[in-house]
C-alpha cells in the first residue's frame, strides 16, 4: 500500500525531539463537545493526582482534520506534541517517519498483550512495537432516536432502511425534521458507510477494506448511493457546516426525530442529563443489527526529550489503560473500554448492547474498521472517498452510477 505524504521533509525528521518542560505532557486532541471535554478531564485530574502536568492543545472539529493540519505543522517545525489522538493507518504513517516512541516497557508491565483484542493491539503497534495507547472502542453504526417525537408523528422507529422512508415521511409530515445531520465530509461518510453496510459485511470490507474495484462501481454501491441521496430530503435547509454535537443536540431537544452518529453521540445525551430507554433509544443503523463498525481513540506518543518528560509521558500512556479511567472515562464518552474483562455494572443499557455487539461481531467476522474515522485506509485514499461521497450528497445531478464510477476511479488514483 502507498505510504502517505504528509508533507514532512527530510529536515524535519531530524527535529523530531520537543524541548516540553519537566514533568509536563502536551496532548494535542478533538475531544472539545460537552461530553468529550467532560471524559477528558478525568485524565487530566489522574495526570494531576501523578504529580504531573498536562498541557492542553484542544482543536476543534469532530473529525480531527484541523488536528491533523496543526500536527503536521508542529512535525514539521521539529516541535510535536508528547502525543496526539491518532487512529489507525495514520499511526503506522507516523511511524514510518520516525516521529514515534516506543513504549513496550509501559506495555509489557500492564500486559497489555493479554488485555486488548488482537484487533487493537495490532493497531497500536509499529514494526511490533507498541508506539500508542488505545482509548476506548466507539461503535459508528448508530440511530440515535427521540422517541417523543416518534409518537407525535405517529411513527415506528425503524430497523431497515424501507421502515426508516416511511418512518421519515410521516415526521416530515408532523413538521419535524427526521434525520439530523451536519453538511461536513466525514459525517456525509458517517452516514454513508452505515448504508453501505447494510448492503452486507463481505460486500463493506471489499468496497472499504479491499477496495475491490468491482465492489466499489458495483450494483451494491449504487444501491447505496441511491439510498444515501434519498436522505437529502430528510435534512433540513440549514445542515450545511454544522457541527455533529449540534445535530445530537437537534435529537436530544425534539426538533429532529434522528441522528445516525457513532456512540460518541450518548455523551451528549449523557451530558444533558437525558436517560437511554426513556428520553432517547439506541438501535443499530437500519439493516446493520449484527454487524459493528469499529472507532478506536488511540494516543500516539512522540519521540520527547528529558526524563521527567518521559516519565510523565509513559505516566500518561499507563494511566489510560488503567481499570479506574477506562471505566470513568468510558462512562462519559459513551464508548465502551477498550480493555477486556472490566464490570459492566455501572455502564447503561446502549453500552451493554455495544459490548456484546462487539464480542458477537468478533466472532462472526462482522466486527470491520470504519473508513468514515480514518480506521480502514489512510487519509488520501479517505480523502478521495469523501470528496467524491460529499459531492454526490450535494449534486443535483450525480446519478448514483456515475458517482460509484468516480468513487472507483478515485481511490484507484489515490492508490497509486
Amino acid at each position: 500500500m502507498k505510504k502517505i505524504a504528509l508533507g514532512l521533509t527530510a529536515v524535519a525528521l531530524s527535529l523530531a525531539a520537543t524541548t516540553s518542560q519537566a514533568g509536563q505532557v502536551e496532548v494535542l486532541h478533538w475531544w472539545t463537545s460537552g461530553g468529550e471535554a467532560a471524559a477528558i478531564d478525568v485524565l487530566k485530574q489522574e495526570m494531576k493526582e501523578q504529580g504531573d502536568t498536562w498541557k492542553d492543545f484542544a482543536v476543534a472539529g469532530g473529525g480531527g482534520e484541523s488536528a491533523m493540519t496543526v500536527l503536521k505543522s508542529r512535525a514539521i517545525a521539529g516541535n510535536p506534541p508528547s502525543a496526539a489522538q491518532i487512529k489507525g493507518p495514520t499511526i503506522q504513517e507516523w511511524g514510518d517517519l520516525g516521529f514515534l516512541e516506543n513504549i513496550d516497557d509501559v506495555a509489557k508491565a500492564g500486559h497489555w498483550d493479554k488485555l486488548l483484542p488482537p484487533v487493537v493491539s495490532k493497531i497500536m503497534k509499529y514494526d511490533g512495537h507498541y508506539v500508542a495507547v488505545p482509548v476506548n472502542v466507539h461503535r459508528v453504526n448508530w440511530l440515535w432516536a427521540n422517541p417523543e417525537v416518534f409518537r407525535k408523528a405517529g411513527a415506528s422507529i425503524p430497523t431497515t432502511w424501507d421502515q426508516f422512508f416511511v418512518a421519515a415521511d410521516k415526521i416530515k409530515k408532523a413538521g419535524y425534521i427526521p434525520l439530523a445531520h451536519g453538511g461536513q465530509a466525514w459525517q456525509d461518510a458517517t452516514l454513508f458507510e452505515a448504508i453501505a453496510l447494510s448492503e452486507g459485511t463481505d460486500f463493506y470490507k471489499a468496497a472499504f477494506v479491499d477496495l475491490k474495484d468491482d465492489a466499489l462501481k458495483g450494483p451494491k454501491m449504487v444501491d447505496a448511493l441511491t439510498k444515501f441521496k434519498k436522505m437529502r430530503q430528510y435534512v433540513d435547509p440549514g445542515f450545511s457546516g454544522r457541527d455533529w454535537n449540534v445535530a445530537t443536540s437537534m435529537v436530544i431537544n425534539g426538533k429532529a426525530a434522528m441522528q445516525i452518529m457513532g456512540d460518541w453521540a450518548k455523551g451528549e445525551f449523557t451530558a444533558a442529563g437525558k436517560r437511554p430507554g426513556v428520553d432517547y433509544v439506541c438501535l443499530p443503523a437500519p439493516g446493520t443489527s449484527g454487524q459493528f463498525t469499529f472507532n478506536i481513540d488511540s494516543l500516539a506518543m512522540f519521540k520527547v526529550s528529558g526524563k521527567d518528560t518521559k516519565k510523565a509521558q509513559r505516566d500518561l500512556a499507563r494511566l489510560v489503560m488503567e481499570p479506574k479511567f477506562q471505566e470513568v472515562f468510558n462512562l462519559k464518552k459513551g464508548s465502551i473500554p477498550v480493555r477486556l474483562g472490566m464490570p459492566r455494572d455501572k455502564f447503561d443499557a446502549c453500552a451493554d448492547s455495544s459490548m456484546d455487539a462487539f464480542n458477537a461481531a468478533s466472532a462472526t467476522g462482522d466486527l470491520v474498521p470504519s473508513m468514515a474515522h480514518g480506521m480502514a485506509v489512510n487519509s488520501m485514499i479517505q480523502g478521495a472517498m469523501f470528496d467524491v461521497i460529499t459531492n454526490f450528497f450535494n449534486s443535483d445531478s450525480m446519478t448514483p452510477e456515475q458517482a460509484a464510477d468516480k468513487l472507483a476511479r478515485s481511490v484507484k488514483a489515490a492508490s497509486m
